[in-house]
C-alpha cells in the first residue's frame, strides 16, 4: 500500500486486469483520437501536432505517432526515465490501430452534419477521459508523452500543471503553424479531459483519487504512484511513502 498525502492508494488490480485494462484502455484512446480528428472540430493538443506533420511529409497518421514517440523517448535519456511494458504497448497499439479508426469512422460517417461533427467531439473527451482512467490505471508505465513530462518535473522542480501546459502549448503552436487543425473541441479537451479520468478513477485508477497526484522520484527516476517499469515485477507491495 502506498501513502500519499493522507490517503490510502492500495494495489487491488491482479495482473490479468491491469493487461486488461491497459489494452483496452489504449485502443479506446485511439479510438477517441480519431474521434477527434474525424469531427473537424479540432484534434487533441499532441494530435495537432502529429497531424500538422503528417500533412506536411505524407506519412499516414499512425506513422508519424510512432515516430514522434521515439523522438519523445529519446528525450527520456537525460531525464533518466524508464520505460514500461505500458510504453511500449502504447506505442504499439495507437501507432497500429490510429489509421484503421479513421478509416472506420471515414466509411461509416463520411461527411457528418454539424450536430454529428459536435457529437463526435464532446464524446471523444467524454470517452478519451474514460480510456485515459482505464491506461493510468493499469499502472504498467507512462506514455512516451506522460513520460516526458514526470521526468521533466523531477528536474525542473515545477508543478505537473505548468510542465504539461508549456508542452502541450508549445506542440500545438508547431502543429497549427504546420496546417493541424486547432478549434473549440482542441480548448474542450484541454480543460474536459481532467475532471472526466478523475471521476472515471474512482473505478479504473483509485491510486489518482488524491486532489493532487504528486510524482514519485525514486533513484533519480520520476514515476506517477504505482507505476511499473521493465523488469520490475508487477504487483509486488510497494514500500510506504510518506
Amino acid at each position: 500500500m502506498l501513502h500519499s498525502g493522507g490517503v490510502s492508494i492500495t494495489q487491488g488490480f491482479g495482473p490479468l486486469r491491469r493487461t486488461v485494462q491497459l489494452v483496452l484502455g489504449l485502443f479506446g484512446f485511439s479510438l477517441t483520437m480519431a474521434m477527434l480528428l474525424h469531427s473537424g472540430m479540432g484534434a487533441m493538443p499532441w494530435d495537432v501536432f502529429h497531424q500538422g506533420v503528417a500533412l506536411r511529409t505524407g506519412l499516414p497518421l499512425g506513422v508519424v505517432v510512432v515516430a514522434a514517440s521515439v523522438v519523445v523517448m529519446l528525450l527520456w535519456i537525460p531525464l533518466r526515465q524508464r520505460p514500461g511494458i505500458g510504453t511500449i504497448a502504447n506505442i504499439v497499439v495507437i501507432g497500429a490501430t490510429l489509421d484503421p479508426f479513421l478509416l472506420l469512422l471515414e466509411r461509416i460517417d463520411p461527411d457528418p452534419t454539424t450536430v454529428g461533427r459536435v457529437a463526435l467531439a464532446v464524446a471523444g473527451v467524454v470517452l478519451n477521459g474514460v480510456a485515459t482512467a482505464a491506461y493510468l490505471g493499469a499502472r504498467l508505465g507512462p506514455g512516451p508523452r506522460d513520460g516526458l513530462m514526470t521526468g521533466l518535473v523531477a528536474r525542473t522542480g515545477w508543478p505537473v500543471r505548468r510542465v504539461k501546459t508549456a508542452i502541450e502549448v508549445l506542440v500545438v503552436a508547431i502543429g497549427f503553424a504546420l496546417g493541424g487543425t486547432l478549434g473549440w473541441a482542441t480548448v474542450l479537451y484541454a480543460l474536459g479531459v481532467g475532471p472526466v479520468v478523475q471521476v472515471a478513477a474512482r473505478w479504473l485508477a483509485p491510486h489518482l483519487r488524491p486532489a493532487v497526484v504528486p510524482v514519485e522520484v525514486s533513484d533519480g527516476v520520476a514515476h506517477l504512484p504505482g507505476d511499473v517499469a521493465l523488469g520490475d515485477v508487477p504487483g509486488e507491495p510497494e514500500p510506504h511513502a510518506a
